[in-house]
């Protein structure tokens, strides 16, 4: 799989894609990644890609040849490659999409800056706006690290197994279980005894009914569009009286 990033700041993004479990990946060409830098397609040569707004406003906006004819590059030879836009107002990126992405060959990712980008090329390279949350940014360059860092770990030898991903929250669309390491006991906290029994059962029936009582208290929402059983509630409540006792 492979990344294309357009941005005018192209070290953002190296530093982290280049880094801890991404870095190794890249290293063993699990995915390749490459930036472009919009700069590059200044319309003069003092490095003009922003202009002011038509009709007034405050700040700057990308302008659209210099942003298209780097767009015009990544896809040279790729027809095929998917373009996404961050923006705000975009579609909500989740576990969902990032794991609809890990399909794809190649993704483009366009970073905006200023006052974002001149809507008409958008529309010409067929941008799909993406959002990463409901806050505003200074740039798109983070959002794009999520992207790449979500989809990438998904892809076949990045982790360890495909269970490290499959078990994580969200992937089942429920937050995760809580977990534990060693010491048993600290500061007065201990491990759940059922996680030291060795009976495998017994510690599934605790992850399952653990992590869906972590998404009840923290992100009730996730439950809307899910239909619990009756076995599954009342295990639950089964569960949370032992808990408690």
């Amino acid at each position: 799989m492979k990344f294309t990033v357009l941005t005018l700041f192209p070290e953002l993004l190296e530093t982290y894609v280049k880094s801890s479990i991404l870095g190794r990946a890249l290293d063993r060409e699990l995915f390749q990644f490459k930036t472009i830098q919009i700069r590059d397609f200044a319309i003069n040569d003092y490095g003009q890609v922003d202009d002011s707004l038509y009709g007034g406003g405050v700040g700057m906006l990308m302008m659209c040849e210099p942003v298209y004819q780097a767009w015009q590059q990544a896809r040279a030879g790729d027809s095929g490659a998917r373009t996404l836009v961050m923006k705000a107002g975009g579609r909500s990126f989740d576990q969902k999409m990032a794991e609809e992405l890990a399909e794809e060959d190649h993704l483009i990712l366009l970073c905006g800056h200023y006052e974002v980008i001149d809507a008409r090329v958008l529309e010409e390279i067929g941008a799909e706006p993406v959002s990463v949350g409901d806050f505003v940014l200074t740039g798109g360059e983070l959002p794009a690290c999520l992207i790449i860092d979500a989809t990438v770990r998904l892809l076949d030898g990045v982790l360890v197994s495909e269970e490290a991903w499959q078990d994580e929250s969200f992937s089942s669309g429920l937050l995760s279980e809580r977990q534990y390491t060693r010491p048993e006991n600290w500061r007065d906290h201990q491990v759940p005894s059922v996680l030291l029994s060795g009976h495998d059962a017994r510690i599934k029936r605790h992850r399952v009914n653990d992590s869906l009582w972590q998404t009840i208290q923290m992100r009730p929402d996730l439950l809307d569009h899910m239909e619990l059983s009756y076995e599954q509630i009342n295990d639950l409540l089964l569960w949370l009286e032992e808990e408690l006792n």
